[in-house]
């Protein structure tokens, strides 16, 4: 059963940085293409960043190019999402989603499996 948790969201003010964690818990995860998607009220789901299984090959987001990072744990089975310069708009609940088939990055039809997200709130 593959199991996606979230955590290190929470509240900061514009300009601040947060850290989002996702603990994956498939024996695949070393092979499986990850990714980030946000969620703000009122709007659909969107990317905003993905990495392959090696960690290698990143996409972002062109909202989020230049503040965020994306990177993986292998080891660990852990992704991560370094994010910094937030501002109001980043302000969503954000998924971590795992595509154990790979394919490409930004598209949410490659991801087969969802986290239960962890919410980011940003205050002006």
């Amino acid at each position: 059963q593959v199991q996606l948790v979230e955590s290190g969201g929470g509240l900061v003010q514009a300009g601040g940085s947060l850290r989002l964690s996702c603990a994956a818990s498939f024996p695949t995860f070393a092979d499986a293409a990850m990714g980030w998607y946000r969620q703000a009220p009122g709007k659909e789901r969107e990317f905003v960043a993905g990495v392959d299984w090696s960690g290698k090959l990143t996409y972002y987001a062109d909202f989020v190019k230049g503040r965020f990072t994306i990177s993986r744990d292998n080891a660990q089975n852990m992704l991560y999402l370094r994010m910094n310069r937030l501002n109001p708009e980043d302000t969503a609940v954000y998924y971590c989603a795992a595509a154990p088939s790979g394919g490409p990055l930004q598209y949410a039809h490659v991801y087969d499996y969802w986290g239960q997200g962890t919410q980011v709130t940003v205050s002006s």
